[in-house]
């Protein structure tokens, strides 16, 4: 089965019938809805009307950087990480 070997998955003959068969159910289902009158329907990107809710984007100070430093590993005022690239040479 095609299927099988895009999922790198090693099927019995018992498990392949019973999928073959959810998948003949499957697209059954799709040429029904494909037989439904959806003209002047809009198309949906989700099936509830969502919004985002936003606050009002507002300008404030921001902390002091002695503030935000003073819990952590810090160096010339920055964050001190570890290395993760290794220079070569």
């Amino acid at each position: 089965m095609h299927l099988e070997e895009l999922a790198r998955l090693e099927l019995s003959e018992a498990e392949r019938k019973k999928i073959e068969s959810q998948l003949d159910e499957v697209v059954e289902y799709f040429n029904i809805l494909n037989t439904l009158d959806t003209e002047g329907i809009e198309p949906l990107s989700h099936a509830f009307k969502l919004q985002n809710v936003m606050r009002k984007d507002e300008c404030a100070p921001s902390l002091p950087s002695e503030k935000i430093l003073s819990n952590t590993e810090s160096k010339d005022g920055f964050f001190a990480v570890p290395c993760s690239v290794e220079e070569e040479g």
